[in-house]
């Protein structure tokens, strides 16, 4: 009766344990994927500048917050991704 009760007491506390490194590749994983998102919208936020000051369409102070406004709607998107 003693081992039963012993396993069963084991049983519970390790299976909590076995299941947190999926837990946490889980959350890695969003985490990469958010950094991505971001990397990404740096980027185009970089190409975004130089399309602009190229085509002398806007100010350069337009098209820098163009600029702030795509690195700021990425880090959002980063945001909902993870979370």
């Amino acid at each position: 009766m003693k081992k039963f009760i012993f396993s069963v007491v084991t049983a519970a506390i390790l299976l909590p344990a076995l299941s947190l490194p999926a837990h946490a590749t889980y959350h890695s994983e969003k985490r990469q994927e958010a950094r991505y998102t971001r990397q990404e919208s740096r980027t185009e936020g970089r190409q975004e500048k130089r399309d602009c000051v190229r085509a002398d369409d806007k100010s350069n102070a337009s098209c820098r917050q163009d600029k702030r406004e795509n690195r700021r709607d990425g880090r959002q998107d980063a945001r909902d991704q993870k979370w």
